[in-house]
């Protein structure tokens, strides 16, 4: 792949990705009044989050918003919310703002509305971090998901409420118009599985692959 940079290791590549994450926002910030950055939950970022969250930068102009959110609250494990706000939004980064995609509601559908109009004042993103699982899914479009469809199309809201059987907890995610809006886009892979994949879903149609549906504006970074 065109768009692949591979890395000695793992550890090399969060240093050096949450260096070029953190010099491409001091950039946007230079021509613009605030800076949006995207990131996905789970563990892989982690790393890229204990440097990031240390730079030195205008935080308090820059906007944080998940890729993705499981409709878990804060209290359990797998919120995603819960995990940025203990490993990222700490030291410098506790200056930044989070932009939410969950609320205390039963179901994300209930909170669509009220989420995105919050979401839209920080749009287009300035810099995208996106993850991809194993099945080529990336934020929560999920192969197979009940409303992938509409979340790949092109007048795709900028929210969408998503199912799949991979997904355990319903979820909430960024649309693809709002993913390929991002100024500036990386995916953050680890692993021959995902190297195996990734390189496979550049001959996928988005449906089968949604990742495909970024990955010609994306830069790549893998490890083993």
């Amino acid at each position: 792949m065109r768009n692949l940079i591979e890395y000695p290791d793992r550890e090399a590549m969060m240093l050096d990705l949450a260096d070029l994450i953190a010099s491409e926002l001091a950039e946007t910030l230079l021509h613009e009044d605030r800076a949006t950055l995207s990131v996905p939950g789970g563990t892989t970022p982690g790393p890229i989050f204990d440097v990031l969250s240390e730079q030195a930068l205008d935080w308090d102009r820059i906007s944080v918003v998940l890729n993705d959110e499981r409709w878990v609250g804060e209290d359990s494990p797998r919120s995603n919310t819960a995990l940025l706000k203990q490993r990222f939004l700490i030291s410098r980064a506790a200056a930044a703002t989070l932009v939410p995609l969950y609320a205390p509601v039963p179901t994300p559908e209930e909170a669509l509305d009220e989420l995105s109009l919050g979401l839209k004042p920080h749009l287009p993103i300035s810099v995208l971090l996106l993850g991809m699982g194993a099945d080529m899914h990336t934020a929560s479009l999920f192969p197979g998901a009940d409303n992938l469809a509409l979340a790949l199309g092109n007048q795709a809201p900028p929210l969408v409420a998503m199912r799949a059987d991979g997904a355990g907890e319903p979820r909430i995610t960024l649309s693809a118009p709002v993913l390929k809006g991002a100024l500036r886009t990386h995916i953050v892979i680890t692993g021959p599985e995902k190297r195996a994949a990734i390189e496979r879903a550049a001959h996928l149609s988005p449906d089968k692959a949604p990742v495909r549906a970024v990955l010609a504006q994306a830069t790549v970074h893998w490890a083993d």
